[in-house]
């Protein structure tokens, strides 16, 4: 899909014509090349008549992109400035951009699915997709990973993340990078970084790397309790270079020494975090709910 995939103007006079200078305190850093935002979109396709909700579309690159694949968006945006340029976009693709003007962070997303006037209109669970500020990026994740049900609202997550965030969301035992995100992911979900992006791609241009995951949720991750694995990662991994027997002090056993417990899970109370797999981890939490 070349640049000019539609006739909207080129994203840096959107930004000029409606005065949308990037916010550090809203961590924003926009995505101006529409070759790019493109690519990002293609990584959930199929787009077409899909629902998608987009996360702080800014001056609407990606929108554009996702508009263009033939998806109906429904974008949350909390700043108030982007209103003009999105509405722009709106006249251009009538009737398939919805936007809501909240913050994300406190934005009942479950209540949404399928409420927005496209997935009734589907009746289709959406897709999310979004270059996310990376100041609520992960705590975002967090919030779908451990979404209540599941199976989740939602069909897919295709997320921009710094590169290090992605590197924790997709890491396996024993890799530097694993820790209580891996673990929540991988339990619930099937994930792999499908784009990396330098700083030069955004203005301004972040200190750091970028790459964008793609989840999958597991329609039937292993039986476990939320609630309990992440409390069970938390602390594992909140001193990840002790014992397990050590670690897990932080946790209430009921009066249980932590290398009872351990043995009674038939794990090795020498082990240290890192190295226990997804399955071990869900022992744990489940033998903590037994307590």
């Amino acid at each position: 899909m070349p640049a000019a995939f539609d006739s909207l103007p080129p994203l840096r006079q959107v930004i000029e014509n409606y005065g949308l200078a990037a916010k550090k305190a809203l961590g924003q850093n926009f995505l101006l090349d529409l070759n790019l935002t493109a690519k990002i979109a293609r990584q959930a396709l199929p787009l077409a008549d899909c629902p998608v909700i987009e996360i702080g579309p800014g001056p609407g690159g990606l929108t554009r992109a996702l508009l263009a694949q033939g998806a109906y968006v429904t974008a949350i945006e909390r700043d108030e400035r982007c209103r003009p340029a999105l509405e722009e976009i709106g006249r251009h693709y009538p009737g398939r951009l919805h936007c809501i003007y909240a913050d994300a962070l406190h934005y009942d997303f479950a209540a949404l699915a399928g409420q927005s006037p496209f997935e009734q209109k589907i009746k289709a669970k959406p897709k999310i997709i979004a270059n996310l500020p990376y100041n609520i990026g992960t705590e975002l994740l967090l919030n779908w990973l451990l979404a209540e049900p599941w199976p989740p609202f939602y069909q897919s997550l295709t997320l921009m993340f710094q590169q290090e965030v992605a590197a924790r969301i997709t890491a396996g035992p024993g890799d530097k990078a694993y820790g209580r995100l891996s673990i929540l992911c991988g339990w619930r979900g099937l994930a792999e970084i499908v784009m990396s992006l330098p700083p030069q791609a955004f203005t301004p241009p972040p200190k750091v790397h970028s790459a964008v995951v793609h989840i999958v949720p597991r329609e039937k991750p292993l039986p476990c309790a939320a609630q309990n694995l992440s409390r069970v990662t938390k602390a594992a991994f909140g001193q990840r270079r002790k014992m397990l027997r050590q670690s897990l002090k932080q946790l209430d056993l009921k009066g249980m020494p932590p290398g009872d417990f351990l043995h009674k899970a038939g794990i090795d109370p020498t082990q240290r975090a890192e190295k226990l797999t997804i399955e071990q981890f869900v022992i744990l939490a489940n033998a903590l709910g037994r307590l």
